[in-house]
C-alpha cells in the first residue's frame, strides 16, 4: 500500500486540478464556500489551511483578505499554488499538517482543512490530536472548518466504482473497498500520449469518520460551538473557540 504522500506524487499529483474540473473551476468553487460561510476576517487575519494542495483554498482565502500558511506534503501541489499567488500574501510549508503548530508564531483566526484532507491522517488518534492542537492555535472567537466525504455508509456491489472524470485525453476512475475503520480508496488513471494510452494506478487508506464522532471529539477538544452541515453527501463542520 502506498502512502498517502506516495499515492500524490505517483498518480495524483499531476491530474489534481484536471479532476476538480480544472483550477479556476475549484478556485470559484471555494470562493462561493467563502462567501456562503461569510469567511471575512474580523480580528488577526491569520489563516492556516491544513493541506492546502494546488490552493483552492488558500488563494480565495487569501483574496477575502487574509494572511495564510498553506500547508501541504506535496510539492507539486504547492509550486501550483505558488504559480497562481503572486501578490497574495500566502506562505507555503512543505511538512505534515499534524506538525502545522511547529510553524506558529501567533495565534489564528481560522484554520482550515477541507476537502477529505482530514481522512488522510492515519489514526482516529492523529484526528484527535490535530483537533487539539488546533483549538489551542486559535484566537478567541476563532474557528475550525472541516470538510469531508461520509464514508462510514458503504456502497454496494458495482456502485462502488466510481467514474471521476474523463475527457479525450484522461480517464480516471476510483474503486472504493472498505474495511471496519477505513476505505481502500483505488485510483485508476489512463492518459493518452503520442505512444497511446497509459496506466497509473495506487490505492491509499481514507479514515471512516462520522459527523458525531467528530463533533464528540471536537468537543473534548474545548470547542464551544459546533455546527454541521451536509451537502451531496460532503459534511461542512465549524467549531468555534
Amino acid at each position: 500500500m502506498a502512502t498517502v504522500m506516495q499515492h500524490y506524487n505517483e498518480v495524483l499529483s499531476d491530474v489534481y486540478s484536471w479532476m476538480f474540473g480544472g483550477f479556476e473551476n475549484g478556485i470559484q468553487r471555494n470562493i462561493e464556500f467563502i462567501n456562503k460561510h461569510k469567511l471575512i476576517p474580523q480580528s488577526s487575519g491569520i489563516a492556516i489551511d491544513l493541506g492546502a494542495g494546488c490552493g483552492f483554498q488558500s488563494i480565495p482565502l487569501a483574496k477575502a483578505g487574509y494572511s495564510v500558511t498553506a500547508i501541504d506534503l506535496d510539492a507539486k501541489l504547492l509550486s501550483e499554488l505558488a504559480r497562481n499567488s503572486d501578490g497574495l500574501q500566502i506562505t507555503t510549508i512543505k511538512g505534515d499538517l499534524i506538525d502545522f503548530d511547529k510553524s506558529l508564531n501567533t495565534s489564528a483566526e481560522l484554520i482550515v482543512c477541507m476537502t477529505d484532507t482530514i481522512l488522510h491522517l492515519e489514526s482516529k488518534e492523529k484526528v484527535a490530536s490535530l483537533f487539539a492542537k488546533a483549538f489551542a492555535a486559535l484566537e478567541a472567537g476563532g474557528k475550525f472548518i472541516i470538510t469531508f466525504r461520509d464514508l462510514t455508509y458503504e456502497l454496494k456491489d458495482a456502485d462502488r466504482i466510481l467514474p471521476v472524470r474523463s475527457d479525450e485525453n484522461t480517464i480516471f476512475t476510483c474503486f472504493l473497498e472498505y474495511e471496519p475503520e477505513t476505505v481502500k480508496v483505488h485510483d485508476i488513471v489512463y492518459q493518452k500520449s503520442a505512444g497511446g494510452w497509459s496506466l497509473s494506478k495506487s490505492f491509499y487508506r481514507k479514515l471512516r469518520l462520522s459527523e458525531a464522532w467528530v463533533s464528540e471529539k471536537l468537543s473534548r477538544s474545548g470547542f464551544s460551538k459546533i455546527d454541521s452541515i451536509v451537502e451531496n453527501g460532503v459534511l461542512t463542520i465549524t467549531a468555534s473557540v
